[in-house]
């Protein structure tokens, strides 16, 4: 067996793994796609006589693809949000369901912190703590020390894992009723939801999220259930996270974060619900992943 027979029998052995690393890295199953396509070009015209493992070596191409992928983003996308549902997905010619599929099972949250880092960072921690790639091999692929490259790592670490947050019985009985709000919403139960709200509840959404000229403000349990229900396709983007410390929850397709909704709660009811999708605003948010 020769050297390219044996590389394309292990990119096809290892591409799950290979794509589930350039997924963390990229937050979509488009781009990942792409990348693997752009990392077959790559490796097969590569020299392998010094190559001893090859899964190892195969990761640190689709990882120095997905590094050059993160620099070339110039600009987040900003399609409207009312793009995001279920008929027409994320882009052209992309599944929506199976992309929020593949998002709840990384962790929507995650995805959201890990577009935050800037792509050295991103590329530290994904490598290291989601696939244990040595460090001294990260450097190598940054064109910087080990010691460095954990130092990257490091303050990614810090930024998934937030801080300030709220004492850990409150999250808990915040995070029950968020997930519930967030299940009723996707699954259209209209009565779960009022159930949820306080009769009086109130929802403040800021002039991005429509988009309008001025905030819009929305009263009463019946009426507030009725928007929601009218947007259980973004929901299919939208997980738990915490967000300023709370339990919140961020609508990110593709792994971008556009919306955020925050909850006040009085008595186990929502009494309040901050929709905020203005950009400036937004990037004044510290997320964090939500822990188990």
């Amino acid at each position: 067996m020769d050297d390219r027979t044996a590389l394309a029998e292990r990119f096809e052995t290892d591409r799950s793994h290979l794509k589930a690393v350039a997924y963390r890295m990229l937050g979509s199953a488009a781009e990942a796609d792409d990348a693997l396509q752009e990392s077959w070009l790559r490796a097969s015209q590569a020299d392998l006589s010094e190559v001893r493992n090859l899964t190892g070596w195969l990761t640190t191409v689709v990882g120095r693809v997905c590094l050059n992928m993160l620099r070339s983003r110039r600009t987040r996308r900003e399609d409207p949000i009312d793009a995001y549902d279920r008929t027409s997905g994320p882009g052209e010619g992309d599944d929506p369901e199976q992309e929020a599929v593949l998002a709840d099972s990384v962790g929507l949250a995650l995805l959201v912190v890990l577009d935050t880092l800037a792509p050295a960072e991103r590329l530290a921690f994904v490598l290291h703590d989601m696939f244990a790639v040595p460090f001294d091999e990260i450097g190598t692929l940054l064109d910087r020390s080990a010691d460095s490259a954990r130092q990257l790592a490091s303050r990614a670490r810090r930024r998934v894992k937030g801080g300030g947050a709220a004492p850990v019985a409150d999250l808990a009985r915040r995070r029950r009723v968020v997930e519930a709000f967030l299940a009723a919403s996707r699954g259209g139960d209209f009565d779960a939801l009022v159930a949820l709200l306080h009769p009086d509840v109130v929802l403040r959404a800021d002039r991005s999220v429509v988009p309008t000229p001025e905030p819009v403000v929305v009263r009463g349990a019946h009426t507030v259930a009725q928007g929601a229900m009218a947007a259980t396709g973004r929901a299919l983007f939208t997980g738990i996270a915490l967000v300023d410390g709370s339990v919140a929850l961020a609508m990110a397709p593709l792994g971008r974060l556009r919306l955020v909704l925050g909850f006040t709660l009085v008595d186990g009811l929502i009494t309040e619900i901050d929709v905020v999708a203005d950009p400036d605003r937004i990037r004044g948010l510290d997320i964090a992943v939500l822990e188990d």
